[in-house]
């Protein structure tokens, strides 16, 4: 049985689901419409028979973050429309951080900023060999404020400052070590690994599954209603900066960015 939406795929294979981030020509980036189709489809695998969620992305990319069409438009969005797109950033990331059955990110080229959010929420994160992370926002005057909540609880405070405040990318075999990502895959066997892993987790309880992912997620839901709230604020904020918009002019002309200091 197979979906098809405009910006990714959902397909079945028994009892697992394919989400296939699919807009290679614009290396699987974050649209408005792609956030929107990701939560609709998440409800769909969560309404469907199946156990586990395989994501992935189409081309070379897994997902490159914000797309550049949206991210020009937002520098004449109002105060009202970018608290929305904020909010609904935050939604997606936490839909899919608390997401109740189990969810593998087969990361099959690079992930960058919210790109990176969406394969390292994953319960397992495998990336192949051609696998990129970081989380580029400060170097374009932006702020990776919705993702840090969720970082800081993966790495720990001091490898979460490291990497948000350089903007650094890193391969996968520091994803690995840092704990960002679960396993290095060579590229040519991350699909089937991903495979592998689904078929040993679907030895497990189902019933069990669902409660442990409740329980961890219940875990965290009091700080972060907080944290994401506080986030939300500083992603809708950062947007007015006089950075922002040099960061967002500069990236888009391919040219270093003019910092006033």
């Amino acid at each position: 049985m197979q979906s098809s939406y405009s910006t990714l795929t959902l397909a079945y294979e028994g009892p697992i689901a394919f989400v296939t981030l699919n807009r290679p020509d614009k290396r699987n980036a974050i649209s408005y419409e792609l956030i929107d189709e990701l939560l609709r489809v998440l409800a769909a695998v969560n309404d469907s028979d199946a156990s586990i969620l395989i994501l992935t992305g189409a081309g070379k990319a897994f997902c490159s973050g914000m797309d550049l069409d949206n991210l020009r438009a937002i520098t004449s969005r109002s105060e009202q429309e970018n608290l929305a797109d904020s909010q609904a950033m935050a939604k997606m990331f936490r839909t899919l951080y608390e997401f109740p059955k189990v969810t593998i990110a087969a990361v099959n080229g690079p992930a960058i900023a919210g790109g990176c959010g969406l394969a390292t929420l994953c319960d397992f994160t495998l990336a192949s060999s051609e696998a990129k992370f970081g989380y580029t926002e400060v170097r374009i005057g932006f702020i990776p404020a919705i993702v840090s909540a969720f970082l800081i609880r993966q790495v720990g405070e001091k490898q979460a400052r490291d990497l948000l405040l350089t903007g650094r990318i890193i391969g996968a075999e520091e994803a690995y070590r840092l704990g960002l990502a679960t396993e290095m895959v060579p590229a040519e066997h991350l699909l089937q690994r991903a495979r592998v892993l689904a078929a040993d987790l679907l030895q497990n309880s189902p019933a069990s599954l669902l409660a442990t992912k409740r329980l961890l997620s219940n875990y965290s839901v009091a700080p972060l209603n907080g944290q994401l709230d506080a986030a939300v604020q500083e992603n809708a904020r950062i947007r007015t900066t006089d950075d922002f918009r040099e960061g967002v002019s500069s990236f888009l002309e391919k040219r270093k960015p003019n910092w006033v200091r």
